[in-house]
């Protein structure tokens, strides 16, 4: 809250009305009603504290796709609500898809960084298949699936807003992304984590005018309309999600953001140096021109990249995502070879 009304005093210095609409915006957010949470699907295996969790159609028969989400806030914008889920609807056109749930990390896990996500959460679990599986990852979630697609084998590659060349991040944000995390480091190594705090106030930073703009807009919407029950939702996924790991923390930061360990070609896993070049399996990529949280110059480049107009959220959920990145993706899937 303090960073909050920071930026609203600076976004709104020349307008009080400005600042009266979004504070408004905010408490309507505060007091907006809320259901029961959805029960989460049924976990088909289990890794540590991951989960993956079981989407698929019923008598569905094709090869299962495995949705990796980033470790930063919960998976569930992937099934943000009946009527606005990726998942739900690939099961309807007859898609087995699989949602990898991450899970809770205690302190105990403060050494597991984003490597060791790949190697002893997501290859084990890819292993349970019998028939390799897609992978299809979003945001940091599709950085990670591009490593275990180097290293294991899949039926192809889907990512979805993924960085990989961190230095199309721009000096400036990526300079603002290091102040933080270095006035952030001590304690989340006192903590063994990083909190999510810690994260949100890099994303409200790196683009305050929306930030406040956004709550500005919901003060005037109806709050019994379609658009404000979206606007909750997508909020209230965006502000919570489970701390990382103090390792997957410094990774973030000082190796790829930092360093650009992914796009120099220096990442390391299981003794092997992953590049998308080396990626052996059908591959597709899906990129927002216009996203701030993940710039389109940080995409991997695959020769098979789609440019959207879509923001880094909105390929999910956004009233555009099923023309732009849900139908064209089930089109990709069909086309993959099925398993014999």
């Amino acid at each position: 809250m303090p960073l909050f009304l920071d930026m609203l005093r600076e976004q709104t210095a020349a307008s009080a009305d400005r600042r009266a609409a979004a504070l408004a915006g905010l408490r309507a957010y505060q007091a907006f009603p809320r259901g029961r949470p959805a029960k989460p699907m049924p976990a088909r295996f289990r890794k540590g504290t991951a989960r993956l969790r079981d989407y698929g159609a019923k008598g569905a028969d094709g090869r299962a796709v495995i949705f990796v989400p980033s470790l930063i806030n919960p998976p569930h914008i992937l099934d943000l609500a009946p009527d606005i889920s990726l998942l739900r609807w690939l099961a309807q056109q007859g898609h087995r898809p699989f949602l990898l749930d991450w899970g809770t990390p205690s302190p105990k896990a403060r050494d597991m960084d984003v490597t060791a996500h790949v190697t002893r959460v997501l290859l084990p679990l890819i292993a349970k298949f019998a028939e390799p599986p897609v992978l299809v990852g979003y945001c940091l979630g599709g950085t990670m699936a591009l490593a275990a697609a180097c290293l294991t084998p899949v039926a192809g590659l889907a990512l979805i807003a993924s960085p990989w060349t961190f230095a199309g991040f721009g000096a400036a944000a990526r300079g603002e992304i290091a102040a933080l995390w270095t006035a952030a480091k001590p304690m989340c190594e006192a903590l063994g984590l990083v909190p999510m705090e810690v994260l949100q106030s890099g994303f409200w930073r790196l683009d305050p005018a929306r930030t406040i703009g956004k709550y500005e807009a919901f003060a005037a919407m109806d709050p019994a309309s379609p658009a404000a029950r979206r606007f909750v939702a997508m909020e209230d996924w965006a502000n919570a999600g489970a701390p990382l790991p103090f390792a997957t923390g410094r990774q973030l930061f000082e190796d790829l953001v930092g360093a650009d360990t992914t796009g120099a070609n220096h990442w390391q896993v299981a003794g092997q140096t992953i590049t998308p070049a080396a990626i052996p399996c059908p591959a597709i990529e899906f990129v927002s021109r216009n996203a701030r949280i993940v710039p389109a110059a940080s995409a991997a480049n695959l020769p098979d990249r789609h440019d959207l107009g879509a923001g880094h959220v909105g390929m999910i959920v956004g009233s555009a995502a099923k023309t732009q990145v849900w139908k064209p993706l089930s089109g990709w899937l069909n086309a993959l070879p099925q398993p014999k």
